[in-house]
């Protein structure tokens, strides 16, 4: 595995590729791999000859109260997983490597960010396409892997491949989960084991959500209620929204279906955790 930190040796990596005639498979993350991460690794290498993995923790997609300055970090660790799981090529880039003094220009997200993660973390889908956008444009990927965990981040870059006519193939892999239910996350590391226990509330109000739907119920404000009325037996976690949307532009529903979007954002302590479900396919 090549590892790289500046653009132009990132822009040297894929001419050399590109010359060679290798299909180009990108997997943008912010590091501190999991086996979710790695799934996206496999996926990438599935569908492309030769698989980047970037590592940069974005900071222009952290409102001013988050937690970017904790974001978990751990390069030596992260280039270890990244070598063993088969990746080519690590582009782990500095801050002023991506955002040089006066850049100023952002991707302006439309309305499927505007509602449940864009209005609770208002700026933070502008930042997520910006870094996006810009990763698009110095790899020009024939595929990039996203996981499912954050489901909306899916249908906002979908929508700007979309608008912007790149020609590249969008994979979107399964979230990757814990046998207790709890969806892999870089944050899971913030949890203390109590916390950690408090955590499967999330996958428990999804499942609560896909048995509603298993046994008939169609109503979006019934599965909802039901969703809340189990994570009130978990009061250590302090439910943030429960979204019912549809899966082109994240929109609320009255009545359910298959394609379903069941989406919820909660804070465990002081961690955020967010987790969905796609109904006609439940909990994993």
């Amino acid at each position: 595995m090549i590892e790289l930190s500046t653009i132009p040796d990132l822009k040297g990596w894929v001419r050399s590729r590109r010359r060679e005639g290798h299909r180009i498979g990108l997997v943008p993350t912010m590091g501190y791999l999991h086996e979710g991460h790695l799934a996206l690794v496999d996926e990438a290498r599935r569908r492309a000859d030769v698989v980047l993995l970037s590592i940069f923790v974005n900071p222009i997609q952290f409102g001013p109260s988050e937690d970017l300055a904790r974001y978990p970090r751990d390069l030596p660790r992260d280039r270890h997983l990244a070598e063993e799981r088969g990746v080519d090529a690590l582009f782990a880039p500095s801050e002023a490597a991506m955002y040089p003094p006066g850049s100023e220009t952002r991707i302006a997200p439309g309305r499927s960010a505007a509602r449940w993660e864009g209005a609770a973390r208002p700026g933070h889908f502008g930042g997520v396409l910006t870094v996006v956008a810009k990763l698009f444009h110095l790899v020009e990927p024939d595929v990039a892997c996203f996981g499912r965990k954050d489901v909306q981040q899916t249908v906002v870059v979908r929508q700007m491949v979309r608008d912007l006519d790149w020609p590249i193939e969008l994979a979107v892999v399964p979230t990757v989960r814990e046998p207790d239910g709890l969806a892999l996350s870089s944050r899971n590391a913030y949890l203390d084991p109590e916390q950690r226990h408090w955590a499967t509330a999330l996958s428990g109000a999804l499942q609560e959500a896909h048995s509603a739907w298993r046994v008939g119920e169609r109503s979006a404000q019934a599965i909802e209620a039901r969703m809340r009325r189990f994570l009130q037996t978990f009061p250590e976690v302090q439910v943030e929204y429960i979204a019912l949307a549809e899966p082109g532009a994240m929109a609320p529903v009255v009545e359910v279906q298959a394609t379903t979007i069941v989406a919820l954002a909660a804070r465990v302590g002081l961690t955020r955790l967010i987790d969905n479900i796609i109904l006609g396919e439940g909990v994993v």
